[in-house]
């Protein structure tokens, strides 16, 4: 099916008389006007074998490049060494990278991509998507502008890193380049990204990173207000103001190369708008003459980046008419060829194969437990965390804690209290109150080989940057095959009851967005002596295996210092030694007759009702809610027989349910009960008390199990 952009480039170019004289094409010498001619081309001809294979049901990805292939002009600006994190409309972009790097088959790489073949370099077959180790491009599925947090968290990595003497995997003075839509422009993470940009300018803090909003005018049906991109950034403080037209070949690479300058001299941000058109509609499925006239569609046909520059290059007397169609047509032959065989290139085969990269079997079944003797007295949770992050800091210098007020103030509890003091502003260090620029921030500086601890505030907070955690960290691995990762531990203070001081923001036990997470680690530390280990661990399986954590820290329990009564100071450390690595759990008590599993603020409770009941029973602290401690959850069910789970999450989507599920999946045939909190937000006061998990639910639950023959 012939495209109308296709045949209008064809039916142009036959009409043009031949130039009679050869000459530069405003400072674009012929060379590197063809190179790039041929990249643009290149990005052309995959769009419309994307739409053929598409029709045929043999091609899986159909959003293309057309109309924004000036954006080979941004790749010619930078170097090879310059991450770039791309827009899905980087085809001219990413074929005029690779051109830069002798060995790279860019063509091929992206039809296996658009075919979801296994042999596809970056995502093995998971996603068509611009990204390539070799080329310094990291991989991204954003359509929304959610790639931007990370890319400023880059800039700030590759920066960091150079103050503070430590190696990354780009030069000392690349620059960061991300690329997006100006309908993404508008996305709170876009927003937030550029806010953070400007105000770490302000502060005259080095970032150097190029944001380039690629401008069609239109949101697929969409409209941008004319020029709306213009007065939203032309004048921002902290952000250099660059302006082209995509579909000017010359014009653009001049005003890239200017942009790149700005940013890579000075190591301050910068903004180009590159004014492009979109051709050939969204994507293969969407039907533009629905919200479009067909004289509006047939007008941008003239505006062709492909055309103007085929033009441009007939006019200078660089290649004839005849020459310019020659070339399109084997271009369009190589493409199909290439298409050819990807098409027969194998496709993942096994569910086993798709989730490889976020495979979790290598962490160490019982790593090296951390035991620490240092403490001249017994320490709470917020101590022990304190300390943990103490050593931590010490142990690795490429460590990084940060988050609102965790520097000078030392957090909201104070667990963060003096470690910038010891560890200096470089390493230890507030950001702004944005949630998903902190989490941005640590996606970049993993990046760059750093092992960030960042803290979000609450657990409530973190929902409004869940996808930084989900779309861009957790995925990551996944479409990179590996090849990039994202190694983080996330700090979160959650779950519920605090005494005198609440309301559903600060007193939340929602977890199911956590949970819901593949890949995603999520350890929870009850007691303090359980805060070291645990720490370490995820320290370790962010290091070693790239793995996303999250350390969920219960509020309630930050400073508790008693169990049964008061003064007894019997919540404090140590406890014995017992594996910590994901997936273990810990068992208290070795009672014959019930198994209490829990988590959380739930394991004092049940210990408290297994003491004033006397029961005998043990009482499993899961401490890993993903993943979840299965074989020592199984071997305790069966010690007893009976299982009560005392979840102080809700009860729908609450962890109950994956501990029940776990459970019978396995073949656990004893009786299972579970209490758990309300389906409910937290209310202020006293208020809580009838929608939270009691002691009383988990006595009475115990009781009625004990009864059970």
């Amino acid at each position: 099916m012939t495209q109308p952009v296709d045949q209008h480039f064809l039916d142009v170019i036959r009409n043009m008389p031949t130039a009679q004289s050869t000459m530069d094409i405003d400072g674009l010498d012929a060379d590197r006007a063809l190179a790039l001619f041929d990249a643009q081309l290149g990005s052309r001809h995959l769009d419309l074998a994307a739409r053929e294979l598409g029709r045929r049901g043999e091609g899986f990805y159909s959003i293309g490049s057309s109309g924004h292939e000036g954006n080979a002009a941004v790749a010619a600006a930078l170097r090879v060494t310059d991450p770039a994190l791309l827009h899905y409309r980087s085809g001219g972009f990413y074929l005029a990278r690779a051109a830069q790097k002798p060995g790279s088959t860019p063509l091929r790489d992206v039809l296996l991509g658009i075919t979801a073949a296994a042999a596809e370099p970056i995502s093995g077959g998971r996603h068509k998507v611009f990204g390539h180790r070799a080329l310094s491009v990291i991989p991204q599925t954003s359509t929304i502008a959610s790639h931007l947090p990370r890319a400023v968290g880059v800039a700030f990595g590759i920066e960091r890193a150079r103050k503070l003497g430590l190696p990354t995997e780009w030069p000392a003075d690349a620059i960061v380049v991300c690329s997006f839509g100006d309908a993404s422009a508008n996305h709170s993470t876009a927003t937030g990204a550029l806010n953070a940009a400007t105000h770490c300018a302000y502060q005259k803090l080095p970032l150097p990173v190029l944001f380039v909003c690629e401008d069609n005018g239109i949101g697929i049906s969409v409209r941008t207000p004319k020029d709306w991109i213009a007065a939203a950034y032309g004048n921002r403080p902290g952000l250099r103001y660059f302006d082209a037209d995509g579909t000017n070949l010359p014009e653009a690479l001049r005003v890239a190369e200017a942009a790149a300058d700005w940013v890579r001299t000075r190591r301050a941000p910068a903004f180009l708008r590159l004014r492009t058109v979109r051709l050939m509609g969204h994507a293969g499925s969407d039907v533009e003459s629905a919200y479009r006239s067909q004289a509006e569609i047939t007008a941008d046909l003239s505006r062709d980046p492909v055309l103007r520059t085929a033009i441009l290059l007939a006019e200078h007397g660089i290649l004839t008419p005849a020459q310019l169609l020659a070339r399109y047509e084997a271009k369009r032959a190589e493409v199909a060829a290439l298409a050819a065989e990807a098409i027969a290139e194998p496709k993942l085969a096994s569910a086993a194969q798709v989730l490889a990269p976020l495979a979790t079997g290598d962490f160490p079944a019982t790593p090296t437990l951390f035991v620490d003797t240092s403490a001249a007295e017994p320490r709470t949770l917020a101590q022990s965390i304190n300390h943990a992050l103490a050593q931590l800091l010490t142990e690795d210098p490429a460590t990084l804690v940060f988050g609102e007020d965790v520097a000078a103030k030392g957090g909201v509890y104070g667990v963060t209290r003096g470690l910038r003091k010891s560890f200096g502003a470089a390493r230890v260090f507030d950001t702004l109150l944005d949630e998903q620029t902190i989490l941005g921030t640590a996606l970049g500086t993993a990046l760059c080989g750093f092992l960030p601890i960042p803290e979000i505030q609450y657990l409530a907070y973190l929902h409004n940057a869940a996808d930084q955690l989900r779309g861009e960290a957790a995925t990551l691995r996944f479409f990179a095959d590996n090849q990039y990762r994202n190694p983080m531990v996330v700090r979160i203070a959650g779950l519920a009851y605090q005494k005198g001081f609440g309301g559903h923001f600060h007193n939340d036990n929602a977890l199911a967005a956590l949970r819901d997470i593949p890949g995603l680690v999520i350890a929870v530390p009850a007691h303090p002596a359980e805060a070291a280990p645990l720490l370490h661990a995820c320290a370790a399986a962010a290091r070693g295996h790239g793995a996303v954590c999250v350390y969920l820290e219960p509020i309630a329990l930050y400073h508790t210092r008693d169990l049964h009564s008061p003064g007894d100071n019997a919540w404090l450390d140590p406890l014995p030694a017992a594996p910590a690595g994901p997936g273990r759990a810990r068992t208290h008590g070795e009672g014959t007759e019930l198994t209490i599993v829990t988590f959380g603020n739930g394991v004092p409770m049940s210990l408290r009702v297994a003491r004033r009941l006397g029961l005998s029973c043990r009482v499993v602290d899961l401490r890993w809610l993903a993943p979840l401690p299965v074989a020592d959850l199984l071997r305790e069910a069966e010690a007893t027989g009976r299982v009560l789970i005392a979840d102080e999450t809700r009860r729908t989507g609450g962890v109950s349910e994956a501990v029940v599920t776990a459970l019978t999946d396995h073949g656990f045939r004893g009786p299972i009960r579970r209490v758990s909190s309300v389906d409910s937000f937290i209310p202020l006061g006293p208020a809580a008390h009838h929608v939270l998990l009691a002691e009383s639910d988990i006595a009475e639950a115990a009781q009625e199990l004990l009864h059970i023959s």
